[in-house]
């Protein structure tokens, strides 16, 4: 199953202790189905400071992979209550990045449905960001 959807991606995240900077992102985008996997992927914006980048999304059970390519080079893997590392490389440099996740709900079926992952990152084990992002998926119907 292959799907054109509208994707609508909402986020906050800041420094711990600082005011937080809000997200939101609405854009069109492909869903897929390959056996009990599914697939997000769409391109982001400048709206997201990441123009140039193409975002994956795999939901594969109780965990989220996000992985970008292109200006920003990254993989974050969510699974609830869980520490994973990944390199994190753009332009200015690359550096380790610790993300626990701190609460994970995954909503979704051949029709579309959400993604809510409330998150924490580490910074070459220094800086704690705290962070949280919604995705909602739907297809575009022909009128």
């Amino acid at each position: 199953m292959k799907k054109n959807v509208i994707i609508s991606v909402t986020g906050n995240g800041g420094v711990y202790q600082s005011q937080p900077e809000s997200m939101e992102l609405i854009t069109e985008g492909e869903y897929i189905k390959n056996g009990q996997e599914y697939y997000v992927q769409y391109d982001e914006s400048v709206v997201t400071g990441m123009e140039g980048t193409k975002t994956i999304l795999h939901v594969d059970h109780n965990k989220v992979t996000l992985t970008r390519s292109g200006k920003v080079n990254s993989q974050f893997v969510f699974e609830q209550g869980q520490n994973h590392y990944s390199h994190y490389d753009i332009r200015e440099g690359a550096f380790t990045i610790g993300v626990f996740t701190e609460y994970m709900k995954v909503d979704i079926n051949d029709a579309g449905g959400s993604i809510k992952v409330g998150y924490h990152i580490r910074v070459d084990d220094n800086q704690y960001i705290e962070n949280d992002f919604n995705l909602s998926v739907r297809e575009i119907r022909a009128n």
